[in-house]
């Protein structure tokens, strides 16, 4: 079945910043994906390809990508007489035309954005659900469904008040299926709701990028008693445990030091954190807490205090700006020992072949892996059917609020109700569903 056409243009994610999106066509019909965007970008991402005009969007065009697709992308993968079904062919055609190591020439954008359409119609030539298409093309033979990992509480890049600390996130690992988990998920966020305003008053559930609350407090582990007091709140007490994404990449100091009061217009390099006091502070944390997850809890360079963290903590570290979901650095890591999951975001690395190459290298190396959204989104579901194709038994995406959040996990509700008395949900296995 030949591709008739491939047609980017620019659109605009949740942010209001412009994005790739692209229209595949095959006798079967439309395929359309949408690429996401980054606010707390690894410097060690494949690239995402912006016009750079400050006159035009800020800078943040994406018309150079458009062009890319429609001019280079598209009339080689047209003319390679290619199957739909064909994914890794046509991915690796199209690293090959591009040439660089992190996808330079045409960008990681503009790639994706035809990788993930390319899926779609590939499900669609075989007449089976997507989630269904990525487990063949992965080789998983056994279906889960993710524990959904919710971003209630937003700090750091992805809100405008004083917490370092980016994401405070809500995992019901108590929940016997996806839809109890959105359940439990969402009962807590109300009760959140509740909480903050009867502290900070109502102003101070205005939402982040990515539909959690950002109050205006200074100290992390204020962050962390909200949680447990709008857990407690809505009867969840045991049930549903906490995640962390620190993105510490974002407050490490030029020494070396990490600022934990960044966002404090009062400079004082005296409260800095070394790596070892951080690494303390997050003990802490864990032995006060329902801690189960911290994600990047150090600099993206620092792999020193990753590997001594993980051999300590005894909970999943994940790895995002340290991996970025590239083969290279998650093999470093591995060696390293310093990280036990992967965090899986199809644009770090720019294709639907690589996003599974990387998950499988983490599987292999007995890491979990943890599907993720970004803080600038769009309405396209594909990370849903991933999570559930590669069954890696945890997806993040946002908190239960903002369409671009709930898009995702209400296709996992699709999912879940069409898989019927099949359908197996991850709950406290979530590190490896198929242990």
């Amino acid at each position: 079945m030949p591709i008739k056409s491939i047609k980017a243009r620019q659109i605009f994610d949740s942010r209001g910043n412009p994005t790739v999106e692209v229209d595949l066509t095959t006798e079967l019909g439309l395929f359309r994906a949408a690429v996401p965007s980054g606010a707390s970008t690894g410097i060690h991402e494949a690239l995402e390809l912006r016009d750079k005009e400050a006159a035009n969007w800020m800078g943040k065009g994406v018309l150079k990508a458009v062009g890319h697709v429609n001019d280079s992308l598209a009339p080689a993968v047209i003319k390679s007489g290619l199957e739909v079904t064909q994914q890794r062919e046509i991915d690796e055609l199209m690293i090959k035309l591009d040439g660089t190591p992190n996808k330079n020439k045409f960008g990681a954008n503009a790639i994706l954005g035809v990788s993930l359409a390319v899926c779609k119609a590939g499900a669609a030539k075989k007449a089976v659900p997507l989630y269904q298409h990525i487990a063949d093309l992965a080789g998983n033979k056994d279906i889960w469904l993710p524990v959904p990992a919710f971003n209630v509480i937003n700090g750091g890049e992805h809100a405008g008040n004083m917490l370092a600390m980016q994401e405070f996130m809500l995992l019901p690992l108590g929940a016997k299926s996806f839809t109890e988990a959105m359940k439990m998920g969402a009962e807590t966020y109300h009760n959140l709701a509740k909480v903050i305003q009867a502290k900070f008053g109502k102003d101070a559930t205005a939402v982040g990028d990515e539909g959690g609350f950002a109050p205006n407090i200074l100290d992390n582990r204020a962050g962390l008693q909200l949680i447990v007091e709008a857990i407690e709140k809505a009867g969840y007490t045991g049930k549903i445990k906490i995640g962390m994404d620190v993105a510490a990449s974002e407050f490490k100091d030029d020494d070396g030091s990490y600022d934990l009061f960044k966002k404090d217009k009062v400079k004082d390099k005296s409260r800095n954190l070394s790596s070892d006091k951080l690494g303390d502070l997050y003990m802490e944390f864990i032995k006060e807490f329902p801690i189960v997850s911290i994600e990047d809890p150090f600099d993206q360079d620092d792999w020193e205090a990753w590997t001594k963290l993980n051999a300590r903590a005894g909970i999943q570290i994940v790895g995002d700006d340290l991996t970025v979901t590239n083969p290279t650095r998650i093999q470093t890591a591995v060696e390293k020992n310093a990280c036990n999951c992967l965090l899986l975001k199809v644009n770090q690395i720019g294709s639907v072949t690589e996003s599974i190459d990387a998950h499988l290298l983490a599987k292999k190396n007995g890491w979990g892996t943890m599907v993720s959204h970004r803080s600038g989104e769009t309405e396209d579901s594909f990370i849903a059917d991933l999570v559930v194709g590669l069954s890696t038994g945890q997806i993040k995406t946002g908190a239960p609020c903002r369409s671009e959040r709930l898009c995702k996990y209400n296709q996992i509700l699709r999912i879940e109700e069409e898989l019927g008395a099949n359908a197996k949900f991850s709950g406290e296995k979530f590190r490896n569903p198929h242990a």
